[in-house]
């Protein structure tokens, strides 16, 4: 272990919060001093928080205030939520010039808007940390932390220099690709509508292989999220660097195309990577009649909104999709925070306890009964101290884990340079 992995656990424990949490569920674990002494002390990253393309130009999409988001700051500093990465997603469409084009300038209004946020409008509340020394030294300073991931390769189309103009300005992770296959890699989800046959380029394209190692050199974490299977191993075998699955959740426990087999789990982890667990309700608990029924529902509700597609942020707030929901709710019930944990456990078996994580997915359909936005952060703390887990247990799934893994990628990009300047 090298001295900056050293330096980074000793200062995850040490780094305390500034507030004590006080919950009926860390009652419900049977020990309020127990979860005192962890919910706050230890640092809670959540690797994947979405964000509306009009994020912080509103008052209903202002960070800042109490909005209709699930996660803003209030509902950070109410649930003990420190950290998050805020993600410039954008949606896989047609391969056209025209529409690479779109994609770059939709990734750069949200990447604008992250840093409205904490350069602009919320610098003494939140700060983006661009390296683990400074996650570690903003949630020293009492201020939540901003990091930036990009969900969906689309973004660079096919210009390979996108990679290092995007690592500029700030990401640090990308999933190579999203719903859809694009010019990276295969999706575990390919788009039928788009014309996507299973597999189009049997996992990673030559373009992706040579994203993979672009990555590698920059420092920017290979996120296989998304991605199908065969795709998947290869980014594994290929990457010199740890690589990170940014939010899904397991097969054995709900048989989805987006979750990761237990075969996955363990080529994840032998390479050093990280699982970050997600708490999206379909993912935990994967049921055909909710899933069947959700579609149709999102189907008609962008149709009637005249969208191609449906968003959440852009449509989950709408009064026929939450009375549709609520109907969809009443006859499938959504999956509990029990659930999920059930999925933290069950990786934890499988990689063992160094190489799993937490995500929510929140604003891009996450959430579970029990972690249904950032205020219900503790509950989680307080499920995974029911379970028997230590505090430095729940300080490695809290983040801990990722943040070793953001180091040693980090250390990887440092090697290549210095061979390429030599």
């Amino acid at each position: 272990m090298g001295r900056p992995l050293l330096f980074i656990i000793a200062a995850l424990t040490l780094v305390s919060g500034l507030v004590w949490f006080a919950f009926q569920s860390a009652d419900e674990a049977g020990d309020r001093g127990t979860f005192t002494k962890v919910h706050g002390p230890v640092m809670t990253l959540d690797t994947h928080v979405d964000i509306p393309p009009t994020y912080t130009t509103t008052p209903d999409v202002d960070p800042g205030l109490e909005t209709r988001l699930q996660v803003d700051l209030p509902k950070m500093e109410e649930g003990g939520l420190d950290a998050a990465f805020f993600i410039v997603y954008v949606g896989q469409t047609a391969r056209t010039d025209e529409n690479y084009a779109a994609a770059r300038e939709a990734a750069l209004v949200k990447f604008n808007a992250i840093h409205a946020m904490t350069d602009a409008l919320y610098p003494s509340r939140i700060g983006l940390a661009a390296t683990p020394a400074d996650v570690l030294d903003i949630h020293g300073s009492g201020r939540k932390v901003a990091v930036i991931g990009i969900e969906n390769g689309y973004v660079i189309g096919k210009d390979l220099s996108l990679v290092a103009e995007y690592y500029a300005r700030g990401a640090r992770y990308m999933t190579l690709a999203h719903v859809g296959h694009n010019d990276i890699s295969d999706s575990s989800m390919p788009r039928i509508d788009l014309g996507d046959v299973p597999a189009e380029h049997g996992g990673l394209s030559a373009f992706g292989r040579d994203v993979v190692k672009e990555m590698n050199r920059l420092g920017m974490m290979v996120d296989i999220s998304h991605i199908s299977h065969d795709a998947m191993m290869q980014a594994v075998e290929l990457s010199e660097a740890p690589v990170i699955a940014s939010h899904s959740a397991t097969t054995a426990l709900a048989d989805h195309p987006r979750n990761m087999t237990d075969n996955q789990m363990r080529a994840l982890a032998a390479k050093g990577g990280v699982a970050q667990i997600v708490a999206f309700s379909t993912y935990v608990k994967a049921d055909p009649g909710r899933t069947g029924a959700g579609m149709a529902l999102r189907n008609r509700i962008a149709t009637e909104a005249g969208a191609p597609r449906f968003s959440y942020l852009a449509h989950g707030k709408l009064p026929a999709f939450i009375e549709g929901m609520e109907e969809i709710n009443r006859l499938y019930p959504r999956a509990t925070l029990a659930q999920f944990v059930d999925h933290i456990d069950h990786a934890v078996s499988v990689m063992g306890i160094d190489h799993v994580g937490i995500a929510s997915d929140f604003d891009g359909g996450g959430g579970v009964v029990g972690w249904d936005d950032a205020s219900e952060t503790a509950n989680v703390t307080a499920e995974l101290i029911k379970r028997g887990y230590t505090r430095d247990q729940i300080e490695k799934i809290w983040g801990g884990n990722f943040l070793r893994v953001w180091s040693e990628v980090d250390e990887v990009a440092k090697r290549l340079q210095s061979a390429a300047a030599n």
